[in-house]
């Protein structure tokens, strides 16, 4: 049976040490984030990866993003990070941005479908922030949906589809933002919006510009 822990008018984030040991142990824990709810396991560990794919009916030609909780995390799964992808991630995260970053070996290929990127994001949610802390490990998230659903907000609504198919639900009250993140890939120094979220194309381009800007300039000294 689902355990259920609610954090939206008393929030004791200590309690949130159960399921972040769920999380290492392999387990799936159900849990808010300013965006949407995410269903996330430990995303180094590739058969938790396999179960959350199983349980939320996703096809696993489809790649899943790993939340953090520092640059520091970022850098132990991400590699060649550019100046401008640091730009974009002191800017931005924590934040509704998914940023596609060029993969470590230490990440499992079934989280990428594959590819040799990996998208990332921090959360701007205290609970997730904490959850990623105690558990120690990035977290393989997707929104908290049977895929082809709509993505959930509420987690009452969230409960009815995975009753006892995971192994902790974690109450934060609704989304704050209500919509997924914005995914976005530097190639070549451009940005390319991969989906479209919160925050928009012409935010993440006027950065870019700032970040080029300052790079001539550092260059011309």
């Amino acid at each position: 049976m689902s355990k259920y822990l609610n954090l939206e008018k008393n929030p004791k984030y200590i309690n949130l040490k159960e399921p972040a040991q769920i999380i290492q142990e392999g387990g799936i824990v159900i849990f808010p984030t300013e965006t949407v709810y995410g269903i996330g396991v430990n995303g180094l560990n590739e058969t938790a990866i396999k179960k959350l794919y199983e349980v939320k009916q996703r096809p696993i030609n489809k790649p899943i993003s790993l939340l953090v909780n520092s640059i520091e995390m970022i850098e132990k799964v991400a590699k060649d990070i550019t100046e401008i992808e640091y730009d974009l991630i002191k800017r931005f995260l924590p934040g509704p941005l998914t940023i596609v970053l060029k993969k470590k070996d230490i990440v499992p290929d079934i989280v990428t479908a594959g590819f040799d990127t990996i998208g990332i994001r921090m959360p701007e949610n205290e609970i997730a922030l904490k959850l990623i802390e105690y558990a120690g490990v990035p977290i393989a998230t997707p929104s908290a949906n049977i895929s082809g659903r709509p993505s959930g907000t509420n987690l009452k609504a969230i409960m009815k589809d995975f009753n006892d198919k995971v192994d902790y639900f974690i109450d934060g009250g609704i989304s704050k933002i209500g919509v997924a993140s914005t995914i976005v890939q530097v190639v070549n120094d451009n940005p390319y919006i991969l989906r479209k979220g919160k925050i928009s194309e012409e935010q993440i381009k006027e950065q870019v510009l700032l970040s080029k800007q300052k790079n001539r300039i550092i260059k011309g000294k």
